[in-house]
């Protein structure tokens, strides 16, 4: 089975102009597709920008709100998968109106494959704007390879990622905003959950300087594509890039085959952990 090629759009876009946003996941597509790839994947909150503050509320859309519209149509335009941040509005009427800061995964016909809501959120901005989700693992197949999907901060669970490993999750696309002081993140914790996981891990980050006061953030790039021999497949430096990556399934099947962590685990022992 040949790899599969991947686009990674490190990029803070324009924050509170989602039409801008949208214009450029557009050319962003038009260029990943051109370099061969499959799939494209943007930023947490990337239609909206991050530290919009009160913004959330007035930018929010439901899932099948019009960017996703627009999203759908420069999928298909250019043939190529596209998985974007934003933040959901809920169109529960059973429910008071809640906000997620959520990701969903398009197809290359437009179609829409996946929608997760992040389950940790991080920080009081966070955590006075959005309502958490409460589905841990959310999976699609695309070109071959069982995608799973989760956001930022969820990442930094191992108990999290080690639920998509338990689900066959083979490539696992964390579009996120991480900022300093915590570019270990990225420099070290993704390449370890990838390798402890046995799954491929795409983190796709934000950059440079967005936000006023207690609200303000320096996000540090350094986006990646880390494999499940846990070596950085390929790695963005700080500012805006659109990085390529490619997905190997033999590489993959043969580290499943020599890495014994899934096969070694005593699940009765961890009956404490919760």
């Amino acid at each position: 089975m040949p790899s599969s090629r991947i686009a990674l759009l490190q990029s803070s876009g324009r924050p509170g102009d989602t039409v801008k946003n949208l214009e450029v996941v557009d050319g962003a597509a038009r260029a990943a597709a051109a370099g061969g790839a499959c799939l494209l994947v943007c930023p947490e909150m990337f239609l909206t920008g991050y530290a919009i503050g009160a913004d959330v509320s007035r930018l929010a859309e439901t899932a099948d709100g019009p960017a996703a519209g627009a999203v759908s149509r420069i999928a298909d335009e250019y043939g190529i998968a596209v998985l974007y941040g934003y933040p959901e509005r809920s169109a529960d009427p059973a429910r008071r109106e809640t906000i997620h800061n959520a990701a969903r995964l398009v197809g290359p016909d437009g179609s829409p494959l996946a929608d997760y809501r992040k389950t940790h959120l991080f920080g009081g901005f966070e955590q006075e704007w959005f309502t958490p989700g409460d589905t841990p693992v959310v999976q699609a197949d695309l070109d071959g390879l069982r995608v799973g999907i989760m956001i930022c901060y969820d990442v930094e669970f191992p108990e999290n990622v080690r639920a998509h490993a338990l689900a066959g999750t083979d490539l696992l696309l964390v579009p996120t905003a991480q900022m300093h002081p915590f570019q270990f993140v990225a420099e070290s914790v993704v390449p370890v959950r990838a390798f402890e996981n046995q799954m491929y891990v795409a983190y796709v980050n934000r950059t440079g300087h967005e936000g006023e006061g207690a609200d303000a953030f320096e996000f540090v790039g350094l986006s990646c594509l880390a494999g499940p021999d846990g070596t950085t497949r390929a790695r963005a430096g700080r500012g805006d890039e659109l990085l390529f990556g490619d997905v190997d399934p033999e590489l993959l099947r043969a580290s499943r085959a020599a890495n014994p962590y899934l096969r070694d685990r005593r699940p009765g022992l961890y009956g404490s952990l919760h």
